[in-house]
């Protein structure tokens, strides 16, 4: 045997070992932390832990985890969007200017185009010209917020009260915010589990010169996902306008993508894409909410919060380099 041969031999299986052990402490990492995480926010404010709180922060979570899994989804094929915030606020600005010419039927679909087309601009430069998708989404992160500003420089207020019943109504018990929220998780997760682009999805993400050599169509289903995320933030911003009564261009759905990026990261995707799990992001997006929960309960002032969750983003980014190389 070859000294190359002999070092394969002695060195690998114990280097499979390390890998094994390094992903079930990542795997276990995120339910042990929104375990803690539970553990501590109930001791320092015992009603973190009624069923009514859980419930508020599955309504404070709806519109970012409907954001999160098409985003998941596309971080999975090495894609990014960093103008989910912007595009927010546009169509909840469209919403809002479209209510009483169009009525709630006519504005809903409106809103929903809007989105699906600034995701379809976005899919086509980025998979069909062959553009960064970080320079793109970058760019239009600023047109898009610029557009809604201009559109409507003051908040809009006073929504159709049948449009409100959206951010308040319950259906057995659970806000109509959580059911949509659920039925937006299962769609994902039916997509990558039950659907035949699930695994194209990833394999675009793993090597997207091998899947477009293997006949994948690779600028469809960059497209595709593009569109499909701005058809869901679409349904976000429509989420979250009902739930504030309120369309305030310049600050609706300002750190949306750091959050939903925080989230992606900490469900494990990582940042170039090729694998990736539905219900771990729905687990970062959870933890997310607990501690936005928790810090809210404990009074603990807005600017400690938010460099709270800037430590986050950096621990999941931490996270995905870590994988990286271990990998």
């Amino acid at each position: 045997m070859t000294d190359t041969g002999l070092t394969q031999a002695v060195v690998a299986p114990e280097d499979k070992t390390e890998r094994d052990w390094f992903e079930i402490a990542v795997a276990a990492a995120l339910p042990i932390a929104i375990a803690l995480l539970a553990v501590f926010f109930y001791i320092k404010v015992p009603v973190f832990m009624t069923a009514n709180n859980w419930i508020a922060i599955s309504v404070q979570v709806s519109a970012l985890m409907t954001i999160s899994i098409p985003f998941a989804l596309l971080l999975m094929a090495g894609k990014i969007d960093l103008s989910v915030g912007s595009t927010l606020a546009l169509c909840g600005v469209v919403a809002g200017l479209s209510f009483e010419p169009l009525g709630i039927p006519g504005a809903v679909v409106l809103t929903l185009v809007v989105g699906t087309t600034v995701g379809l601009i976005n899919g086509v430069l980025v998979a069909s010209v062959g553009m960064s998708p970080i320079i793109v989404t970058l760019g239009t992160l600023t047109l898009i917020r610029g557009l809604a500003q201009w559109l409507a420089p003051n908040p809009i207020f006073g929504f159709p009260e049948e449009f409100l019943v959206i951010g308040y109504e319950r259906i057995f018990g659970l806000p109509v915010l959580t059911w949509i929220m659920l039925a937006v998780i299962l769609v994902g997760a039916a997509v990558m589990a039950l659907l035949p682009i699930g695994p194209q999805i990833v394999a675009l993400g793993v090597n997207k010169r091998a899947a477009f050599l293997v006949g994948l169509r690779v600028r469809a289903i960059g497209i595709g996902l593009y569109a499909a995320t701005g058809f869901f933030v679409a349904v976000a911003a429509l989420m979250s306008i009902s739930r504030i009564n309120s369309a305030p261009a310049g600050t609706l759905g300002i750190g949306v993508e750091l959050s939903v990026l925080t989230a992606v990261l900490l469900g494990g995707i990582p940042f170039t894409g090729g694998k990736g799990s539905v219900l771990r992001v729905v687990l970062g997006v959870w933890l997310l909410g607990m501690l936005s929960n928790g810090l809210i309960l404990m009074n603990v002032p807005t600017e400690l919060s938010l460099m709270t969750t800037g430590l986050v983003l950096v621990v999941a980014a931490g996270l995905d380099v870590l994988r990286a190389k271990r990998s």
